[in-house]
């Protein structure tokens, strides 16, 4: 049995085509805190986020989840353990209304059987109540109680953002991965979205977070983890890995990133 930390990896590594993305690379992250991993174009944090959900098969090493292995698990597996994620790209249900977005992250929680729904059985009628409970919760802990009703189609980015993640939240995940939460929102956007990224730790769910906005990262991790080419090349917390030489050559210094 490992320990206990929440996420552990050891020797992880993945190649596409002779090029390798993670190269044996192993790191450790405790229960309730930001951790952010930052790294320039090419670094590798995309691939690692999709070899945690389940997305992409590590070719080598080990992903353990609360001392659970989950290397090669499927993605609704992973999921169902407690870990969830957001996207660069948003991955939102438009011609469905804000909470019924929600609802859907909700269902991985729930129990009933396809015949149960059809025959709208007590027990389905109480779980489709408890979802839309946890759904509005997820909601209104994001700031978008107000629009639940909308169409998502006609609420602003910066709104479907936060959308995205209530929705990640309505799964009720012990590890939430996010992948670059602040791209494309406005200065104002980007501070309530940090509000945010602390408010979800607080409330004891441990963020995994990938972001090129380094007033962001700075201001909200506990942890971070600079990666190059698909190895670590720094970890500390945010004063030490900004002035850590190698990293200020390598990417604080060398012009903004992209992110993957």
């Amino acid at each position: 049995m490992k320990r206990m930390a929440l996420l552990d990896i050891e020797a992880l590594s993945k190649a596409f085509g002779g090029v390798r993305a993670i190269a044996d690379l192993g790191f450790v992250v405790e229960e309730n805190q930001v951790y952010s991993v930052i790294g320039p174009n090419g670094a590798g944090k995309t691939t690692l986020f999709n070899l945690f959900s389940g997305i992409y098969q590590a070719d080598t090493g080990q992903i353990y989840f609360l001392g659970q292995e989950i290397t090669g698990h499927k993605p609704c597996r992973v999921a169902a353990m407690g870990i969830s994620r957001t996207f660069q790209n948003l991955q939102i249900f438009f011609n469905m209304s804000a909470l019924d977005n929600v609802m859907v992250g909700c269902h991985l929680r729930t129990h009933s059987r396809l015949w149960h729904a059809a025959l709208r059985l007590p027990a389905v009628v109480r779980e489709e109540r408890q979802a839309e409970a946890w759904a509005r919760q997820a909601l209104q802990f994001c700031g978008l109680d107000k629009v639940a009703g909308m169409q998502a189609s006609a609420l602003p980015y910066g709104l479907l953002k936060r959308l995205e993640i209530a929705r990640a939240l309505a799964t009720r995940p012990r590890l939430l991965m996010m992948d670059e939460p602040a791209a494309g929102l406005n200065d104002t956007e980007t501070a309530q979205m940090c509000v945010l990224i602390r408010r979800i730790c607080d409330a004891g769910t441990t963020v995994l977070l990938v972001e090129h906005n380094m007033g962001l990262v700075m201001q909200v991790s506990d942890r971070v983890m600079v990666l190059n080419f698909g190895k670590r090349l720094a970890e500390g917390t945010p004063q030490q890995v900004q002035q850590d030489a190698d990293v200020i050559k390598a990417y604080l210094g060398g012009g903004e990133a992209d992110g993957h």
